[in-house]
Formats: structure tokens, C-alpha cells, sequence
């Protein structure tokens, strides 16, 4: 038995879980922050078999997109930069994904 950790993009998450759910996966979610920009995002935790994971892996792959978004600088205003000096494009989304093996699980 596993469990899957996936760390998703907030903006993917909703269709990532949907997918899951009716593929036959019991999904639950976290809300969680992190990443270089510390945006939200949302952790999905997934017990399944092992024969299951690549199935998992794939929806989760599938359904995670990257794209681009602007990010402050550090920098001080100095003299000589301007204001688009100050931002830079950095690419977020996607996901994350952790395969834990589990001992047992028990539902009550």
C-alpha cells in the first residue's frame, strides 16, 4: 500500500482532486503554502495500491499546468533602475509529488 503526497497548484487543484475522485481515488485535501513565492497551494493526499501509483501519477501530470508569473525583486531603488527593473518572471505550478509506502491503514 502507498500513500501519495501530491503538493499542487492552487489553480489546478480543483481539477486534479475532480479527476482523481472519478478515476475512483480517495482523495483528500490540504491547505498549505510554500515554494519560492510562497503562494498557496494545496496537498492532496492519496491512499491507494501499489499497482495504482502510476495511474495516480499520470491524472496528477496531466492535470498541472506550469505557467509564468512576475516576481519583486529584492533590489533597492538605486539610482540608474527603473520599476520593470524590479520584477522578474519566474515559472510556478505544476506539482510535486511524494510516494510514501504505508504499513497499514485502518478506517473506523
Amino acid at each position: 500500500m502507498k500513500l501519495v503526497l501530491a503538493i499542487v497548484n492552487n489553480e489546478d487543484s480543483a481539477v486534479v482532486a475532480a479527476e482523481l475522485t472519478r478515476s475512483g481515488f480517495i482523495v483528500t485535501k490540504l491547505s498549505t503554502t510554500g515554494s519560492y513565492l510562497m503562494v498557496g497551494n494545496t496537498t492532496l493526499l492519496i491512499g491507494s495500491e501499489d499497482a495504482d501509483v502510476p495511474g495516480i501519477k499520470q491524472i496528477i501530470q496531466k492535470y498541472s499546468k506550469t505557467r509564468t508569473a512576475v516576481k519583486p525583486t529584492s533590489n533597492s531603488l538605486g539610482r540608474g533602475l527603473a520599476f520593470h527593473d524590479m520584477e522578474s518572471e519566474v515559472t510556478v505550478g505544476g506539482a510535486t509529488v511524494f510516494v510514501l509506502d504505508v504499513d497499514s491503514m485502518d478506517k473506523y
